[in-house]
């Protein structure tokens, strides 16, 4: 409901209203309502188009369109707005690149260290096992006869 007016209306022809009355004055006066567009060419203040994101050309360029402020119009807005996206992706990329890079080239922590020690010494220990058995499971088959020394006669396996 429209307080300003006896008649209801619709909001967008309230703001449509107000953006054309700020026609050939200046861009600062345009631009006080943020529902209006700016074109310098022929110094036109006219209702956003919020359907589309960028004017279309045939309301008006994009070098000649202001929106919000006066100083900028849509075309350095757009190119601006590329460069820095741009620069933030690459910066992204290399941020990421630098962090694989490394997690590769990480040289091994103290606990890889200690574990790699531990396994080691396990490996030592089974060994040294292993031969203790053997020389005694070789005593025991001596002592009962039941060592098999090599047969001098024995095949020769090629």
């Amino acid at each position: 409901m429209c307080i300003e007016f006896e008649l209801c209306c619709d909001e967008s022809q309230i703001t449509e209203e107000t953006c054309l009355q700020y026609t050939n004055k200046t861009c600062e006066e345009c631009l006080k309502n943020v529902s209006c567009l700016w074109c310098s060419s022929n110094k036109k203040c006219m209702d956003y188009p919020v359907k589309n994101l960028f004017p279309p050309r045939s309301l008006c360029e994009l070098s000649s369109a202001r929106w919000g402020v006066c100083w900028v119009n849509f075309e350095a807005l757009i190119i601006t707005m590329s460069v820095v996206g741009g620069v933030v992706l690459v910066a992204l990329c290399i941020c990421c690149y630098c962090c694989c890079r490394k997690k590769k080239s990480k040289k091994p922590d103290k606990e890889d260290e200690k574990a790699a020690r531990e396994r080691e010494q396990r490996r030592v220990r089974q060994e040294e096992r292993r031969a203790e058995m053997k020389s005694r499971h070789d005593e025991i088959r001596k002592k009962y006869g039941l060592f098999k020394e090599e047969n001098p006669y024995a095949k020769f396996e090629n």
